[in-house]
């Protein structure tokens, strides 16, 4: 299969195939989709939780997490700066243009599409919670949690529908009020902290501490979401690397600082057993207006995770058509939105349907692991990237070291399989200790599981689609041995 890497080239193939995306973010939208995204249901919700396997050194699993993400960011933003970073291919485009193909990239991209998918439901969910409490008891959560949620997901997939500048300009107000609801919380909350609130600091030794980082990773998984905006981000293969490792760094000192506050203010216990437990603590010392307000901003932070999660599957499956591995209809842009309008659809059913059906742990419980195993994948092939593409390699403007490269994507490697041999662990002892049926009726399918199965479920797929689409593929490449038919309008900067 022939590779293409001029900007020319590669967008007269997607006007032919899929339409063309608009290039209507800037620099302070894609800050606003990467904070959204990172500073959503995981620092809100996923920090009470993990308290139970560590206790209060929850604050520093951010802080061994922070150095591990940015050097799994390091190998999105060397490609960002390719040409591959004037598309939303993301970590599809990257495996299958370095190793020459796409099997292992569909089944990874498969992977991300059902977590994205599973994420939208959960976000949808958490924010009915959220909205309920917000409401102080005057919504009934067993007659308005379904309805709200529902209205949550029809809301942001009309805003999508739109178009991107109305992504972008709905992404950058719900940030402002986060990010003021972010002061109010924790500016007061560190001179309320109470010292004895962190003994003991560490409460189930090492092993609990372990664990509790795959849960922690929750708040950062979805940062390489910035990389499907490639495509409709005003010279994107400058500014996104850039703005990848700022707003990473960015993100780890507000987390940080929310733990220090949490678990400084209330006792570990009482925040696992609340439902709003960042509304709690800011309840301690703030006057009440004040304290809804934060919130307030926990539904910012979950609405503004909640609109970037929408996008990813959609942009995705655009790549995936214009190689040949999904429906050429559905990864269509439409030419006056300029929005994948039919995948867009196609997400927002599917997030429909887990909510409903109840049955959302058997693509939520797969959600982290999977991308796990794709931040792996993905450190491994940039490492193999100067020997399996020498050209792409070459084609790399960001300004970093090659030694830093390199030693960044390791710790990624040695990091990522860390985290997925703790996640193996949890896995077989649950093997051992329950039943499948038993698992089945508590909804509690391990990770392993469903990644197996949902992967069975992407190579099917995926040798369908190679069997529909070798016309197609074989018409791709012919266009792509054509000249260009307008140079012009195909540039990065449009």
């Amino acid at each position: 299969m022939k590779q293409n890497f001029e900007d020319e080239g590669s967008a007269s193939t997607s006007a032919v195939f899929v339409g063309r995306l608009r290039r209507d973010l800037g620099t302070l939208e894609s800050y606003a989709a990467l904070l959204g995204i990172l500073i959503g249901a995981g620092i809100f919700t996923v920090t009470s939780r993990a308290w139970a396997l560590t206790g209060p050194s929850v604050i520093l699993g951010y802080v061994v997490l922070t150095p591990v993400v940015l050097a799994t960011s390091v190998a999105y933003a060397a490609f960002l700066s390719t040409p591959l970073g004037r598309e939303p291919g993301g970590e599809y485009a990257h495996i299958s243009r370095t190793l020459g193909g796409y099997r292992l990239a569909f089944i990874g991209a498969w992977l991300k599409i059902i977590s994205y998918i599973a994420a939208g439901a959960y976000l949808a969910s958490a924010l009915a919670d959220y909205i309920i409490e917000f409401a102080g008891g005057r919504l009934p959560a067993e007659t308005y949690r379904l309805p709200l949620a529902l209205a949550s997901l029809v809301f942001f997939y009309l805003v999508q529908v739109a178009g991107v500048r109305w992504f972008g300009r709905l992404q950058v107000t719900m940030c402002a009020f986060l990010g003021l609801s972010l002061i109010v919380l924790v500016v007061p909350g560190l001179f309320a902290i109470k010292s004895a609130n962190y003994q003991p600091f560490v409460t189930h030794g090492s092993s609990g501490f372990a664990a509790s980082l795959v849960p922690l990773f929750f708040s950062f998984a979805g940062f390489e979401s910035l990389a499907q905006t490639a495509g409709e981000v005003r010279d994107s293969t400058r500014r996104l690397p850039l703005i990848f490792l700022k707003g990473i760094s960015v993100t780890a000192c507000i987390y940080v600082l929310m733990s220090l506050v949490a678990f400084g203010v209330l006792p570990g216990s009482r925040l696992q057993a609340s439902s709003a437990p960042m509304a709690e603590v800011a309840s301690v010392y703030l006057p009440a207006g004040a304290a809804l307000f934060v919130t307030f901003g926990a539904i910012m932070a979950i609405t503004t995770s909640m609109n970037s999660t929408m996008l990813v599957p959609s942009r995705l499956v655009i790549i995936l058509a214009r190689d040949g591995l999904s429906p050429r209809w559905i990864g269509v842009v439409n030419p006056r939105t300029g929005t994948p309008i039919r995948g867009l659809t196609l997400t927002f059913a599917a997030c429909v349907v887990l909510l409903v059906s109840n049955q959302l742990s058997l693509a939520l419980n797969v959600a982290i692991f999977a991308l796990v195993i794709l931040y792996f994948i993905h450190s491994l092939v940039f490492l193999l990237l100067p020997r399996r593409n020498p050209q792409l390699y070459r084609s790399m403007t960001i300004s970093i070291p090659v030694w830093l490269q390199r030693a960044a994507a390791l710790i990624s490697l040695v990091a990522m399989g860390a985290l997925i041999a703790v996640q193996l662990s949890q896995d077989t002892r649950t093997l051992s200790e329950q039943s499948f049926g038993q698992r089945l009726d508590n909804h509690s399918l391990t990770s392993l599981e469903l990644a197996l199965a949902w992967s069975l479920v992407g190579v099917v797929l995926y040798a369908l689609a190679r069997r529909g689409g070798a016309k197609m593929l074989r018409d791709r490449d012919a266009i792509l041995d054509q000249p260009a038919l307008d140079s012009s309008e195909n540039r990065d900067g449009d």
